[in-house]
């Protein structure tokens, strides 16, 4: 049984920062792929980030120079440094892993249940 746990959610102020952080965990031998999703109230959910294995990484462009995905092997966890932060942040904030292999299953993917992200005066 494969889980994404999230953490570190919060309100916060216009300016200001967060790091939230995902720990998949299940008997894994490997995720292939760990990212970050957002919904907003009223809208569709979007990639916000997402890492390889290795160092590669992508980011939305709204988050680009404020936003640092990072991820630990080791611990099959995933990272995400929010700084600089909008108001247009505002959203619950989904961990995702894909391509994730156990000792029974290969190419499983799995979502977190979400951690809210306030950013407000």
């Amino acid at each position: 049984q494969v889980q994404l746990v999230e953490s570190g959610g919060g309100l916060v102020q216009p300016g200001g920062s967060l790091r939230l952080s995902c720990a998949a965990s299940g008997n894994i031998f490997s995720i292939a792929i760990m990212g970050w999703y957002r919904q907003a109230p009223g809208k569709e959910r979007e990639l916000v980030a997402y890492i390889g294995s290795g160092v590669s990484t992508n980011y939305a462009e709204s988050v680009k120079g404020r936003f640092t995905i990072s991820r630990d092997n080791a611990q099959n966890t995933v990272y995400l440094q929010m700084n600089s932060l909008k108001p247009e942040d505002t959203a619950v904030y989904y961990c995702n892993a894909k391509g994730v292999t156990t000792e029974s299953y290969r190419n499983l993917e799995r979502w977190g249940q979400g951690t809210l992200v306030t950013v407000s005066s």
